[in-house]
């Protein structure tokens, strides 16, 4: 989503290091690459082991030029730690960019469980390596705490009924398929927004939760500023007010020069604005990218540019 705004807001040039920290399908990657081109080195991570395979065919042209990983961007300090990219030497990071959404490879294969259009296992793993499962949380959680991830997750005022209703069901049968959590939703009385699925939110909710989201991007945001070199950027696109809010606050905290508390008279804290915020206001994708992909219309980018010391 919004390739021509990223690279934009990137200001890729030739030669240095650039990560894409969600690689999915590879456009942001090849993006890189090409921009980069010739001597640019650019390091791909990605949770997803298949989406890597994947690109690492697509893109096997621009030989070691690219790197990957199959890790998620919570650490990429220890990432680039392995491979001496550190802020502090002669390479250092120019740009970092991160799609923070599902890919449309993870959607579209019902194996996976993210969608709730088709039938299949209620798992929701990015990593498929992981332990913890949508339908593990949907059949283990006491009602409290599913209706608490809910909420939190999903912003779902439903999420006391849905809980309930999850509960009750897997009284019978443990919840198995993504059509048994779809069903849940269902016989709770949810009504989706308009243009939504009444799932949707609660989807969200266990996928947010599965993954781990929230603290990974915490973890993200709170680092991966500083592996930048001077003038280097980081490019977010979000799809969700949860994140959304999180980037949206991290990045005026990082861009202010006091984090007192408000109540304090006088500044002690010694802290120095880290960044530049680029985008005053989160950007939007065009109508034209809307209408040939209807997935982007909850999506957002908002970017920042390192302080010199």
């Amino acid at each position: 989503m919004m390739i021509e705004e990223v690279a934009e807001m990137l200001a890729v040039t030739s030669g240095g290091h650039w990560v894409d920290a969600t690689v999915g399908g590879g456009a942001m990657t090849e993006m890189l690459l090409q921009l980069s081109a010739p001597g640019g080195v650019v390091l791909g991570l990605d949770r997803d082991a298949e989406a890597l395979e994947l690109a690492a065919k697509r893109l096997a042209v621009y030989g070691p030029r690219l790197l990957l990983r199959h890790s998620s961007f919570s650490r990429l300090p220890e990432t680039l730690a392995e491979l001496n990219w550190s802020s502090t030497d002669e390479g250092g990071v120019n740009g970092i960019v991160a799609d923070l959404g599902l890919s449309s490879l993870q959607l579209a294969d019902s194996s996976r469980g993210f969608s709730f259009s088709t039938d299949g296992p209620l798992d929701m793993r990015m990593d498929r390596t992981a332990e913890t499962t949508a339908a593990g949380l949907a059949n283990r959680l006491g009602e409290k705490e599913l209706a608490n991830l809910i909420f939190r997750y999903g912003q779902d005022r439903s999420s006391r009924a849905i809980a309930r209703a999850i509960v009750k069901r897997r009284a019978a049968s443990p919840l198995r398929t993504t059509t048994d959590l779809r069903d849940c939703v269902l016989a709770a009385g949810v009504r989706g927004r308009p243009g939504h699925d009444p799932a949707t939110r609660t989807f969200q909710a266990f996928r947010i939760a599965v993954n781990g989201e929230i603290e990974s991007l915490e973890k993200f945001l709170d680092e991966a500023w500083a592996l930048l070199t001077a003038g280097g950027r980081m490019v977010l696109l979000t799809y969700h007010s949860l994140e959304d809010r999180l980037v949206k606050h991290t990045f005026r905290r990082l861009a202010s020069d006091c984090i007192c508390p408000p109540h304090r008279p006088i500044c002690d804290c010694d802290w120095q604005a880290k960044v530049r915020v680029i985008t005053k206001r989160k950007r939007r994708p065009s109508d034209e990218e809307v209408e040939r992909n209807p997935r982007a219309r909850s999506g957002g980018l908002r970017a920042v540019e390192r302080l010199g010391d």
